[in-house]
């Protein structure tokens, strides 16, 4: 269950269900949850659009087949398995919204590395403005053919 202790309700609510777990002798896992900034997430999906216009694949193909399964399986890829009906594979993927900034930093600098290795398509850092706002006018021109 997930907790907001800046909310004053949610603050309560959480310190009476920890004393009532302590009390009962549960054993517990408490982790703070830092999400990734709304920044971070249009520069990912950015890139996921630029790169899926220059290999002509839709940014959301490129998001789950390269980004989750190729380049970060140790991180996207939950379980995998065989349909038995169809024989094709299939995968169980985590969100990118369950990352850290952190994680989803390490992600997209593997991304990047592989996409200019790989595919030879140079991907922007964030901090690349200039290029970045290229990219945007490419993908605006190609948005109809993906």
């Amino acid at each position: 269950m997930l907790y907001n202790c800046s909310n004053p309700l949610d603050k309560a609510n959480f310190l009476e269900r920890a004393k009532l777990l302590a009390e009962r002798g549960d054993v517990v896992e408490l982790k703070t949850k830092k999400q990734r900034s709304l920044k971070q997430s249009a520069y990912l999906h950015c890139l996921f659009d630029y790169f899926g216009c220059q290999y002509g694949e839709s940014g959301s193909y490129v998001k789950e087949e390269y980004f989750k399964k190729l380049v970060n399986p140790d991180i996207f890829v939950l379980s995998e398995g065989v349909d038995r009906f169809t024989g094709r594979q299939h995968y169980q993927l985590k969100s990118t919204a369950d990352l850290t900034t952190e994680e989803m930093s390490i992600c997209i600098d593997r991304f990047r590395d592989w996409s200019s290795k790989e595919a030879g398509i140079y991907l922007p850092t964030a901090a690349e403005g200039a290029l970045l706002r290229l990219c945007e006018i490419e993908i605006s021109k190609a948005q109809r053919y993906l």
